[in-house]
């Protein structure tokens, strides 16, 4: 199961709020896959949204600036634990779109004990930010995504997927919301398509310390699967204005024995 809500008419979303291109070679972002999240953030105050959160948000990266995570997922359920580590690479290509790229090293563990790992699901999107809070008071943004087949014939999906999402953003005083949702092209072997949508309320507590909550919902992805709800809390702490941490966990609340009894995300933010 992969967790990585992600971003779709304005007036639309506005009363119903809960709904790559090549990349510069050798600027490879590795993030996370499968059950995982992830995610991409903009480093500017209360604003900042998207990671550590499986929704997103529609702020891009700054133009002609990086985003680097080096960050691990996973998630535990009935039939074991999986997730993924690497890095995950963002660049603000041009004003309101931001370049994005996911090289994952995944692995699976199995309840019984046998554990395997692998080059999982790379990762192409581009985010585009059509609409600004100073013209209708919120952020909108879509974020198309390609996953690629498996590098590896012993973990992730060995067919190509594809996301589109649409996300939403408001920021006022020290608190910020944002989610969206969309659904995935997801067929082959016993996976099928499926939707997530997920809402985030953060506030910044501290000038450096950013707390927040999400609910995030997915439709079955496989065959004979269960959707699933999950609760989460994350936070942020800035070390410096170019060093930031990243934490979150969320405990399944429905089908969880199925799905996925706990997920978590970890990560080190490079921003310049």
């Amino acid at each position: 199961m992969r967790l990585d809500v992600s971003k779709r008419s304005w007036r639309m979303l506005e009363t119903a709020t809960v709904a790559v291109l090549p990349m510069i070679l050798g600027a490879v972002r590795i993030r996370g896959i499968v059950a995982s999240f992830a995610v991409l953030a903009v480093v500017s105050g209360s604003a900042t949204a998207g990671p550590p959160y499986v929704s997103d948000d529609p702020e891009p990266t700054d133009y002609q600036h990086y985003e680097i995570y080096v960050f691990t997922d996973g998630m535990n359920g009935r039939e074991g634990t999986s997730g993924a580590s690497g890095i995950d690479f963002n660049y603000g290509a041009a004003r309101d779109l931001q370049l994005t790229a996911t090289v994952p090293i995944a692995y699976q563990s199995a309840a019984e004990g046998s554990a395997v790992a692998g080059l999982g699901n790379v990762e192409l999107a581009a985010k585009y930010r059509f609409l600004h809070q100073s013209e209708i008071g919120w952020d909108v943004a879509v974020f198309p995504r390609v996953f690629l087949p498996s590098g590896s014939s012993l973990v992730g999906e060995r067919h190509a997927s594809f996301l589109l999402p649409l996300w939403m953003e408001k920021d006022w005083d020290n608190w910020s919301t944002f989610g969206g949702g969309g659904c995935e092209i997801n067929r082959g072997g016993g996976s099928k398509d499926f939707c997530q949508a997920g809402w985030v309320l953060t506030r910044q507590i501290l000038p450096e310390l950013q707390l927040g909550a999400e609910i995030v919902h997915q439709t079955a992805d496989t065959k004979g699967g269960y959707a699933s709800t999950a609760l989460g809390v994350g936070l942020r702490y800035d070390v410096s204005d170019n060093l930031h941490l990243l934490g979150y966990v969320a405990p399944g609340v429905q089908n969880a024995a199925q799905t996925a009894r706990l997920s978590w995300y970890a990560s080190v933010l490079c921003t310049f």
